[in-house]
């Protein structure tokens, strides 16, 4: 922390953008001019859009809810994939210029917010429907009054505002996947953590051994078999307490369906002058999904001529894999979102405040075999398999509750004002996570039977809890100055938040001893073996429960608290309609402590030690540095723009990231753990951007973009004997650079009605892991991961002449990207070019009635992934049709 230099870089922040105060505006003219408007077909939101990319001071790209609509995507992860340069992963998250997702950020309505992703410090931004959202704001470029942890870009979610009349409408979607005809399902129990379990950690302190009951309970007896028995019962009704006998079944999934709803208006206020308006939308959905997919360990033997396929029921003389595990996985997705807006205006003065509340729970099972391929047979020498049932629910809850205004005062040299205060709060729980383990047994690769083996977890439960609180408030004055040739605007401004979080999981695990039991339900019903748990077996069967707290220093527990204090000046200066400067200095403030608990806390020795103040030191990060960024335009008229931008900011590591808490990265399906050492990245960021506007709302931007990292954040791999463990080290430096264009363009001397819209990115990057740090990494100087060399976009539109049909074809692909980095010898993991092709057409029976049909992946990829030219995973996708009706009153 450069604690010696505070004072002054605060001193100089905040000066540099009061000195607003001191300077006299000249008189305003408040005539109004006449306002000619002409239409063409970026009407409404979309040339809004446009105009605001035009006069944005540092690179951006909107995106607006009529081109959202226009695509027909129902979040805004997937609309945002659309935007130059940008790529979406599993889904939800969002790859700035190749970059993974730490290197952007999102914010809602100029607040953060925390993420209710256990595993990730970002947003997933396919929580927030988009009949809530107004538009989306993609900055490339870093501004002062941006947070300086940037480095892709930045994300701003905004809202829908306040009606200026009556508004009133309704949709109701149907949807089908190709891959849904019939999953697996059981009755899940989400009723969390028993009562029982969690008094008896207390109790027990954690310890559920037959000799610790019998001593806690002081079990005295002249036979040593009566205590041991009684002891033993206790520990079976503990185990009797876990949600159990939820069987699978094979069946057909219902089709996905959606409704969306929203009322609003605005009534005159007699009294004051001013106008009141209320805005109120829900959303909700209901989404399966099935898939089959296959991971597999690439062998560190494997050879030019070993066998590559996938496919468990073919004998292979020399496979390339040490083990497969092809998996069955059914998912279904709930989602409800609610947003209600109550605002008043008067004259050039509103305020406003919102309530979002959104709601998206996770039900999944999957069925997975784990094989060991042998140069003989697709299964182990011994004719076994390892077969696991996963049962997960996960339940994640997001309120915010959001206060902002916005002010011009115009008898005061026209200065303007804007503030938000905003609260939010996380919750997620996964009430159910439960995984059976069972032993598969074959003769000639068919299957006989199942049986569970003696040893530690048989069967693993979990049960995993998280709370996020954040406060988020801020503010902007500026004030304009025009005089002779110079329209200036000096800017200032003010950023806070707190943030803490809580998280804990307790894990258990039923064991067996001695020889194997068979549970075996018959070939038929295999699905059925994750029922076996029952009362009987228990009674009948020499199987308990134990408490699975991690031994250090991996932990499972912890709390972290975070504050982020900044301010800023800013300038923006435009010369004779020419040339345009803007620039200034943030300062931040960044603190942050994470405590991890590696065992239980009972006794206030234990307490002390966990918040002991060297403890505490030892485990926060303390930052504050300035971070300057500069733009220079030159303003060709309303024909193009030429931008040139440079701006220094930083990527922290996430909470999770810095603490030895193990986690699977849903990503990657790989056991990754936290690491003490992580140190943020200092990043270095340039940009240059020709910008070509036309009179009919053609337009065209060509952009490039060079970014030096210092200690970039990298993740590292380690290899057992059938999966992969990571974990996370800072290289010593990377490197991203690239070109991007974008266009809209009218075809209409092909045929009236069409016009295409694009964007395309080629880039390259470069990491460099020092050799202490890599372990036992194949590359320590390669591409860094997440990133793709091409990201293409492409849409063919169309509009009848008469309003009533519309059409796009949307097609998207990104080039490969690594996905884990290799080890011992194996190369980097590569996620394979996705093709996606959508199809969506609408049709408008009248002005208040909209009919729209869907079809996306249209040429029915799958998902794959490469290491060392072979096949380590693939997912099926399958292709989706959905029809759609709305009507606005």
């Amino acid at each position: 922390m450069k604690t010696q230099y505070s004072a002054s870089k605060i001193s100089l922040a905040v000066a540099f953008g009061l000195v607003t105060g001191s300077i006299q505006a000249q008189q305003q003219d408040n005539a109004i001019d006449e306002v000619v408007t002409t239409g063409n077909r970026l009407q409404g939101t979309a040339a809004a859009v446009i105009e605001e990319r035009k006069n944005q001071a540092f690179v951006a790209d909107i995106l607006g809810a009529e081109q959202i609509s226009r695509t027909g995507d129902s979040d805004a992860a997937s609309a945002l994939r659309r935007v130059t340069g940008l790529t979406l992963v599993d889904g939800k998250y969002i790859y700035v210029r190749g970059l993974g997702e730490r290197y952007s950020s999102a914010r809602l309505n100029g607040a953060s917010i925390p993420s209710p992703d256990l595993t990730r410090n970002v947003i997933p931004l396919d929580i927030f429907p988009t009949n809530v959202i107004e538009s989306l704001s993609v900055q490339k470029a870093f501004s002062p009054n941006m947070p300086a942890a940037f480095g892709g870009g930045s994300v701003d979610i905004r809202t829908k505002s306040l009606p200026s009349e009556f508004v009133a409408e309704f949709q109701l979607g149907i949807e089908g996947n190709s891959n849904n005809s019939s999953g697996f399902t059981y009755d899940k129990n989400d009723s969390g953590l028993p009562d029982a379990l969690e008094s008896g950690i207390v109790h027990y302190r954690g310890d559920f051994s037959v000799r610790n009951i019998i001593e806690r309970h002081g079990l005295t007896s002249n036979d040593d078999a009566t205590a041991f028995q009684q002891a033993f019962a206790t520990n079976q009704e503990l185990l009797k307490s876990l949600p159990r006998n939820m069987s699978l079944k094979e069946e057909s999934l219902s089709p996905n369906y959606s409704f969306q709803g929203g009322i609003g208006n605005s009534f005159e206020d007699e009294w004051l002058g001013g106008t009141f308006g209320f805005l109120a939308s829900v959303a909700y959905d209901n989404k399966w999904n099935y898939t089959d997919q296959t991971n597999a360990v690439v062998s560190a033997n494997k050879n030019d001529d070993c066998a590559t396929s996938l496919d468990t029921s073919e004998d292979v003389s020399n496979p390339c894999y040490d083990s497969i595990t092809d998996s069955k996985v059914t998912t279904e997705n709930e989602r409800l979102n609610g947003l209600f807006t109550l605002g008043y205006r008067l004259d050039t003065h509103e305020v406003s405040y919102s309530k979002i509340y959104i709601q998206d729970n996770e039900d999944e099972s999957e069925i997975a075999v784990n094989q060991n391929p042998t140069q003989s047979n697709t299964i182990a020498v011994d004719n076994q398999a390892a077969r696991s049932h996963q049962l997960s629910v996960e339940e994640r809850e997001l309120e915010i509750d959001q206060f902002k205004g916005q002010h011009t005062f115009l008898d005061w040299w026209g200065v303007g004002a804007d503030w938000q205060y905003t609260e939010s709060e996380v919750h997620t729980d996964i009430p159910l996570d439960v995984t059976y383990n069972f032993a598969d047994k074959y003769a000639d690769n068919v299957y006989q039977s199942s049986g569970i083996n003696g040893g530690n977890g048989i069967v693993n439960y979990q049960f995993i809890e998280m709370r996020d609180f954040m406060k988020s408030w801020g503010g902007n004055f500026n004030l304009p100055i025009s005089t002779g040739k110079f329209d200036i605007e000096l800017k200032t401004g003010w950023d806070y938040s707190d943030r803490a979080r809580y998280y804990t999981t307790s894990s258990f695990f039923v064991n067996n001893s001695g020889a194997g039991v068979n549970v075996d339900q018959g070939s038929e019903n295999i699905v059925g073996l994750s029922a076996f748990l029952t009362d009987d077996f228990i009674d009948n069967n020499e199987v308990w429960v134990s408490f699975n707290e991690p031994e250090a220093p991996e932990a499972d527990d912890y709390m972290a608290a975070q504050k982020v204090q900044a301010s800023y000046g800013s300038f923006d200066v435009i010369y004779d309609n020419t040339w345009r400067v803007s620039g200034g200095l943030r300062y931040e403030s960044f603190q942050q402590v994470t405590l991890e608990s590696s065992s239980l806390i009972f006794s206030r020795e234990d307490i002390e030690t966990f918040y002991s103040q060297e403890r505490i030191q030892d485990r926060t990060i303390n930052e504050d540095d300035i971070y300057p960024a500069l733009s220079l335009t030159y303003l060709g008229g309303d024909g193009y723009q030429l931008r040139f931008g440079y701006g220094e900011t930083v990527v922290r590591p996430d909470l999770r990231e810095v603490v030895p808490v193990g986690y699977f990265d849903p990503l990657t399906d790989i056991r990754t753990t936290g690491s003490l050492s992580l140190v943020s990245s200092q990043l270095k960021n340039y940009d240059a951007r020709y910008e070509l506007y036309a009179g009919n709302g053609d337009n065209l931007a060509i952009s490039l973009f060079y970014k030096d990292i210092t200690n970039p954040i990298e993740s590292v791999l380690a290899v057992g004997d059938s999966s992969y463990t990571a974990s996370f080290t800072n290289g010593e430096s990377a490197e991203l650079f690239g070109i991007e264009t974008e266009w809209l363009y009218s075809l209409d001397w092909l045929s009236n009605g069409f016009f295409t819209s694009g964007n395309l990115t080629l880039s390259d990057s470069e990491v460099t892991v020092d050799a202490a740090d890599a372990g036992n990494l194949t590359n320590t100087v390669k591409r860094m991961n997440g990133h793709s060399k091409y990201v293409v976009n492409l849409q063919l539109n169309y509009d009848s002449a008469n309003g009533e049909h519309s059409g796009s074809l949307v097609y998207n692909v990104f080039g490969e990207r690594i996905l884990a980095s290799g080890i011992g010898g194996r190369g980097d993991a590569y996620e394979q070019p996705f093709h996606s092709l959508d199809a969506i057409y609408t049709w408008y029976p009248d002005f208040n009635t909209k009919v729209k049909f869907k079809m996306k992946n249209l040429l029915g990829k799958d998902q794959e992934v490469l290491q060392s030219g072979v096949a380590v995973r693939t997912r099926e996708i399958g292709t989706t049709f959905g029809v759609s009706y709305s009507y606005e009153f």
